[in-house]
């Protein structure tokens, strides 16, 4: 395990918000049934976990600033240093009683991400990087998939609802990569589709319309773990235009490929 004072402090935070977001899964599954819905209840504890993280990341570290998912951005005294933080990532997973969703926190040093943490509650998975330090799941290094066969592939997407994205672009990019893999997932928390790439469960992932917070953490896990990272249309800076395409080097350029035959 990496046993630095800045992943210290994030591990801390993180553990500490994961045993309220613990205690208010364990209620979503009474709210399904009620006639008011688990709904409210959900983004109450969304809004309890971003402010645990932030009190505790504060106290350890005055004067960085944060990129939020409730609380948007907050400028710091210090301008070199922002926390991306996703204190429920999968919010529709939890919301219906599904298991799968983190919290996510990632470090940016002069536009660098340096540091992530991505936690499990409910599987209690820890995924953490450093860089230039590696990542690791628990105590265990990890390293991306060595797969080189595509018809072997397992590749997790992220798709737009109702409302959200461009459908017709992700059916044609379904369509290209589905024709040529051994399996595709959809799981609903694109930090743990990040940390799964990085991990190797997952040979190969992309989505289009995310946010900095969705994906600062894991862009770094992957990259520590082995692998290659772009945005979904290949460019190198995928916080800045808000999609992402991982796998090891193979995957990802071959990944990279069958999109750009999706949009012709």
């Amino acid at each position: 395990m990496i046993r630095s004072p800045l992943m210290t402090v994030m591990t801390d935070a993180v553990m500490k918000a994961s045993r309220s977001l613990k205690r208010d899964f364990g209620e979503v599954e009474n709210l399904q049934v009620s006639r008011k819905g688990p709904g409210d209840f959900v983004s109450a504890a969304d809004r309890k976990a971003e402010k645990i993280l932030r009190e505790a990341l504060e106290k350890a570290r005055p004067g960085y600033g944060f990129i939020m998912e409730e609380q948007g951005v907050v400028e710091g005294t210090d301008s070199s240093h922002r926390w991306h933080i996703d204190p429920l990532d999968g919010t529709t997973n939890f919301l219906h009683g599904l298991p799968q969703f983190a919290i996510s926190v990632g470090l940016e040093r002069d536009g660098q991400i340096v540091a992530g943490v991505i936690y499990d509650p409910a599987k209690d998975e820890l995924f953490i990087a450093e860089k230039g330090k590696g990542a690791y799941l628990n105590n265990r290094r990890i390293r991306v998939a060595a797969r080189t066969e595509v018809p072997d592939a397992v590749v997790a997407c992220g798709l737009p609802h109702i409302g959200k994205g461009d459908h017709g672009l992700f059916l044609r990019e379904c369509a290209s990569v589905m024709a040529q893999v051994g399996g595709m997932r959809r799981w609903g928390a694109a930090a743990l589709d990040l940390a799964y790439v990085a991990c190797g469960r997952f040979d190969a992932y992309w989505e289009r319309g995310l946010n900095s917070w969705d994906m600062a953490a894991g862009i770094l896990m992957v990259r520590e773990a082995g692998g290659f990272i772009s945005d979904a249309d290949g460019t190198p800076n995928p916080l800045a235009t808000g999609s992402v395409a991982c796998g090891n080097e193979y995957m990802h350029r071959e990944l990279l490929a069958l999109l750009k035959k999706a949009r012709g």
